[in-house]
C-alpha cells in the first residue's frame, strides 16, 4: 500500500499559526508565528504543519471533502487548487468541453468570462491562500538551524514558488507579500514583470541552497525536490517572453535547467531515458511507483505530484475529478460504452469530452498509445461536435484511471489483459496521484526551446522529442519536423490534461484571435468557433479582491 501525506488536523493547525479564508484575508498580512508554547515545535510538529503546505494543492478543507473549505463562501469541489488550475488551463482551451450548465463554467469553456467570474475569483482565492499558508510555515520555520527543518523551509518556498508561477501566469500582476514582511504590513499588487523577475530569483535561490545543503537528497514520497523546483523553473523560463513582455529571453536557462534534471534521470526507464517504459501506468492507481521516492527510481518521470489514497485523500477534484468527468455510469446510444466501472470507479459524473480539434491531433497516427484508450466512433461517440450538452457529441478521453498496473510491462487495450484488476475492485474514491510536472515535460521544453530560439543542438532537440514520440508507438522525427506547429501538438498530444495548455496556445500566439479555433471557442453557439480579444490572454482580477483592495488596478480590457 502507498504511503501519504497525512491531513493536518485543524486544532495543530490553528495552535501553529493563523489562516482565515473571506476576501479580506486575502491580502497575506503576515500573522504572528510565536504562538506555541514554549517558542517552538518539535520536527514531527513542524512536519505537520508543512503537510498543510501540501495539502492545499490536495483537498478543498480540513474535514473532507462534505466539509468546509480553506476559502469561505465558495463551493469546495470546484475551488479545490487542481481542478480551479484546470478550469482556467484547459476549460478555456481546445482540450475539452465541460457539458454541464455549471454556474460561470460555460463562460469560461466559450472565452466569453468577464472580472465576476466566481470560478476566476475562486482560483485567485485559491492560489493567494496557499501562498499564505506558505508563507506562515516559512516565518514560523526559518530560523531553525535543524538540517530536516531547513529542508522542510526550502519545500515550503518551492510550493510557494508554484503558487506565485500561477499568479504570473493566469493573472499576470497580483498581490505580493513575504514572510519577511512585518506583521499587520498591507500588501502591495506587483505587476508581472516584477513578479517574473521575483520567481527567476527565488528559484534560483531554492536550487542553490538544495545542491549546497542537500546535493544527494532523494525525496520522500508526496514531497518535492530538486528535481521539481528546476522542472517548475524551466517552464518559467519557456514563458519568459510572454511574461516580460518580451524583454527577457530566457531560452537559453531553460535549457541548461532541462538538461541538469535530465542528466540526473537517463540511464534507466525508456530507452535510457528516465521516461517510464509504459505511459498509461503514469495515470493509474499505483503510478505513486513513479513518484519522488516511488518504487521505480530508474522511471521516476513524475517530477512533482500530488498523492491521492482513497481512504485518507478525497475531493472533488485532483484526479477524482479527472476521472470521474470523462466517463459515464451506463453503456447506451447516450452514453456510448466507456464506463466508470471498468476503470476502478462507481460514481461517474459524465460531463467532459474533447473538441474535435484536439481529437484531430492524433490522426496523424491513430496507433498513438496516448489515446489508445479512448472512446472514439467503434464505440458509441462522434469525433465532431455537436449539441453542446450531448455526452456522446465529441471523444471520450481517458487518460486517468483508478485500475491498477499489469506486469507484463507492455500497453495493450484495458480488456487484454495489461491492467492487473477489474470492475470489482472500483471505488468511490480514487488511489490515482496526479503528476504536476513529468519529465517527459522537460524534454519537450528542451526541444521547443532549440525550435524558437536556436538554443543548443538540433541533434539533442530530435533525440529528447523522439524519447517521448517512441515512447508512445509512433515514427521518430526527423529534422523537417521540428516546426513551432509540431512541437505544439506533439505538447497536446502528451500533456494534455495536464494544466500546460493555455500556456501554450498563448506562447504561440494561439489562444486569442483568429490563428486557430476549436469548437465552442468565443460562442456557445458556434460549432466551429470564432475569435476573442487578446487582453483575455490573461484573467482578470476579480471583483471582489479590488473591492477589498481599492488600490489594485485592473488588468487592461476588463
Amino acid at each position: 500500500m502507498k504511503s501519504y501525506i497525512k491531513i493536518l488536523s485543524a486544532g495543530l493547525f490553528g495552535a501553529a499559526m493563523t489562516l482565515t479564508s473571506c476576501v479580506g484575508d486575502l491580502d497575506l498580512k503576515p500573522n504572528n508565528p510565536n504562538l506555541v508554547p514554549g517558542g517552538g515545535l518539535t520536527e514531527a510538529e513542524y512536519q505537520n504543519v508543512l503537510n498543510k503546505c501540501y495539502g492545499g494543492l490536495a483537498y478543498s478543507g480540513q474535514t473532507g471533502p462534505n466539509g468546509d473549505c480553506d476559502i469561505s463562501g465558495l463551493d469546495g469541489g470546484t475551488s479545490q487548487y487542481t481542478r480551479a488550475l484546470f478550469m482556467m488551463n484547459e476549460f478555456t482551451t481546445d482540450e475539452c468541453i465541460w457539458i454541464w450548465p455549471d454556474n460561470g463554467v460555460i463562460d469560461l469553456i466559450t472565452n466569453t468570462w468577464g472580472k465576476d467570474n466566481g470560478n476566476i475569483f475562486g482560483t485567485y482565492s485559491r492560489l493567494y491562500s496557499h501562498i499564505a499558508v506558505c508563507n506562515n510555515f516559512i516565518s514560523l520555520a526559518k530560523d531553525n538551524s535543524d538540517a530536516n527543518v531547513r529542508k522542510m523551509v526550502l519545500e515550503a518556498r518551492a510550493l510557494r514558488a508554484m503558487s506565485y508561477y500561477w499568479v504570473i501566469d493566469i493573472f499576470g500582476q497580483g498581490s505580493f507579500i513575504l514572510d519577511t514582511d512585518p506583521m499587520g504590513t498591507e500588501p502591495e499588487q506587483k505587476d508581472r514583470l516584477f513578479l517574473y523577475n521575483w520567481l527567476d530569483s527565488e528559484l534560483d535561490a531554492i536550487e542553490a541552497a538544495y545542491t549546497a545543503e542537500f546535493p544527494n537528497d532523494r525525496p520522500t514520497y508526496g514531497h518535492v525536490g530538486l528535481d521539481g523546483v528546476q522542472a517548475l523553473h524551466a517552464r518559467l523560463c519557456l514563458n519568459a517572453q510572454v511574461y516580460t513582455s518580451n524583454t527577457v529571453n530566457a531560452f537559453e536557462k531553460c535549457q541548461t535547467l532541462c538538461e541538469a534534471v535530465i542528466n540526473r534521470h537517463k540511464g534507466g526507464g525508456f530507452n535510457g531515458s528516465g521516461l517510464a517504459n509504459n505511459y498509461m501506468y503514469l495515470f493509474c492507481a499505483d503510478n505513486d511507483a513513479y513518484m519522488p521516492g516511488g518504487s521505480k527510481p530508474a522511471e521516476n518521470e513524475i517530477l512533482w505530484g500530488i498523492p491521492y489514497q482513497h481512504e485518507y485523500t478525497q475531493a472533488y477534484g485532483g484526479t477524482q475529478f479527472l476521472i470521474a468527468a470523462a466517463l459515464s455510469g451506463e453503456a447506451n446510444a447516450e452514453n456510448g460504452n466507456k464506463v466508470a466501472i471498468d476503470y476502478g470507479i462507481n460514481n461517474p459524473w459524465k460531463c467532459m469530452h474533447a473538441t474535435e480539434q484536439f481529437s484531430a491531433k492524433f490522426d496523424e497516427a491513430p496507433e498513438d498509445i496516448r489515446c489508445s484508450e479512448w472512446g472514439k466512433e467503434g464505440e458509441g461517440y462522434k469525433k465532431a461536435n455537436g449539441g453542446f450538452s450531448t455526452f456522446a457529441d465529441g471523444y471520450c478521453v481517458v487518460k486517468f484511471t483508478n485500475l491498477l498496473a499489469g506486469t507484463d510491462g507492455a500497453w495493450s487495450e484495458q480488456n487484454g489483459g495489461v491492467w492487473g484488476n477489474g470492475p470489482a475492485r472500483a471505488e468511490t474514491w480514487v488511489d490515482t496521484d496526479l503528476p504536476l510536472i513529468r519529465l517527459a515535460d522537460v524534454y519537450l521544453m528542451y526541444t521547443e526551446s532549440y525550435i524558437l530560439n536556436g538554443t543548443g543542438t538540433q541533434a539533442k532537440a530530435l533525440e529528447y522529442v523522439n524519447y517521448v514520440r517512441e515512447r508512445a508507438g509512433i515514427p521518430a522525427w526527423t529534422a523537417s519536423y521540428l516546426s513551432a506547429d509540431n512541437i505544439l501538438d506533439e505538447r497536446c498530444r502528451e500533456l494534455y490534461w495536464e494544466l500546460t495548455r493555455r500556456s501554450d496556445l498563448i506562447r504561440h500566439h494561439k489562444f486569442s484571435g483568429s490563428a486557430y479555433n476549436w469548437a465552442f471557442k468565443g460562442s456557445q453557439l458556434n460549432v466551429k468557433g470564432q475569435s476573442f480579444r487578446s487582453y483575455m490572454d490573461l484573467m482578470p482580477i476579480p471583483t471582489n479582491i479590488i473591492a477589498a483592495q481599492p488600490s489594485f488596478k485592473q488588468n487592461p480590457g476588463y
